[in-house]
């Protein structure tokens, strides 16, 4: 199968990428790059594939023909770069989502699976929800990728098929590792400072999952059956991995040693609160056997943090946080206020 993957150098991309390799699907992403100076660990790999360097607003029709399948991970990917300017979130996770949508129908991909997320349940409160639950979304983030998913979905048709991927909270090590996901963000506060930082008061739920869990369901719709993923959505992680973010921290402060829970002063509740079913997925594709639980993804990226090094000033400063990063780019004169690159020379593909 061919495949084109938006966002194959990203944190979810450079794991999803191999992965499909190894399965023997001939891969080509395309990825704007703004993260090349982020990569985690000296010699640390990112699989070398084709890459139309571009970003998704600047994709056309004819970047698409040839593709069987398009999986778009491509995103503005957090809340504080969301909130960074709520109308660039919506052009590029949502308008530029959807365009990237119906160009790939007009060039005759068959599938295209959207990368969208738990966040659209928002403050949902605690009762599990499953796909069928309201939207409730709470960031400019969630806002867009939910304008994205209601565009997209009127696209399937009977030559062309839209799978919704609703990944919840992701954790896990990546060459493109982010810090700013709770399990990573606790672990890596607890190794830098001793500390394990909480800025709520630890009682919102959340669905985690693994980074390679994400990669295995992606690989797993873009090989089902058709019939079985046409025009559906479905949540990505595990039932039983829903916790409180005190649970979280519980389960870093027994996995890095000599390190302690802190609650930031006035400390208050978080409003985004999901609990999320995720049965649906490996009930209709039983090839989809997530394999990672939260107390194990805590081991694997606090023994990632022993072996490549993390100083409390690369952790807090701007080589892996999103947003200053990109305030970074601004101020360098690399790219300009809506993330388009100055030099046009660097946009070439």
């Amino acid at each position: 199968m061919k495949i084109l993957v938006t966002g194959h150098l990203g944190y979810i991309g450079a794991i999803l990428t191999p992965m499909l390799l190894k399965k023997g699907h001939d891969v080509v992403g395309m990825d704007a790059d703004w993260y090349s100076t982020c990569t985690f660990g000296p010699g640390a790999d990112m699989v070398s594939v084709k890459n139309i360097k571009k970003d998704i607003r600047q994709a056309t029709v004819a970047d698409l023909k040839g593709f069987d399948t398009v999986m778009h991970l491509a995103a503005l990917s957090n809340d504080p770069l969301g909130n960074y300017n709520a109308d660039l979130t919506d052009d590029i996770n949502n308008k530029a989502a959807v365009r990237l949508g119906e160009m790939s129908r007009q060039a005759g991909v068959k599938h295209f699976i959207f990368s969208s997320t738990c966040s659209n349940y928002g403050v949902a409160g605690n009762e599990f929800i499953d796909e069928t639950g309201s939207f409730n979304p709470y960031t400019p983030y969630a806002k867009a990728k939910v304008a994205a998913e209601l565009g997209l979905k009127p696209m399937s048709d009977k030559n062309y098929c839209v799978t919704i991927m609703r990944s919840a909270t992701a954790f896990g090590y990546s060459p493109r590792i982010r810090w700013d996901l709770v399990l990573n963000n606790l672990v890596a506060h607890a190794v830098t400072t001793g500390k394990i930082y909480m800025k709520s008061d630890g009682t919102p739920w959340r669905a985690i999952v693994h980074i390679e869990d994400i990669s295995r369901a992606f690989t797993a719709v873009a090989e089902a059956k058709r019939q079985i993923v046409y025009d559906q959505a479905f949540n990505i992680g595990q039932t039983k991995e829903n916790y409180r973010v005190s649970e979280i921290a519980e389960i870093v402060a027994k996995t890095v040693p000599n390190c302690r829970i802190e609650y930031a002063p006035g400390a208050g509740p978080d409003p985004r609160c999901y609990r999320v079913n995720c049965d649906k997925l490996p009930r209709l594709v039983p090839a989809y056997q997530p394999q990672w639980s939260a107390a194990a993804a805590a081991r694997q990226v606090y023994e990632s943090i022993k072996k490549f090094g993390l100083t409390l000033e690369d952790f807090e400063g701007t080589r892996y946080a999103r947003l200053p990063h990109m305030k970074k780019l601004i101020a360098e004169g690399v790219v300009d206020e809506k993330f388009n690159y100055i030099n046009k020379s660097t946009k070439a593909a």
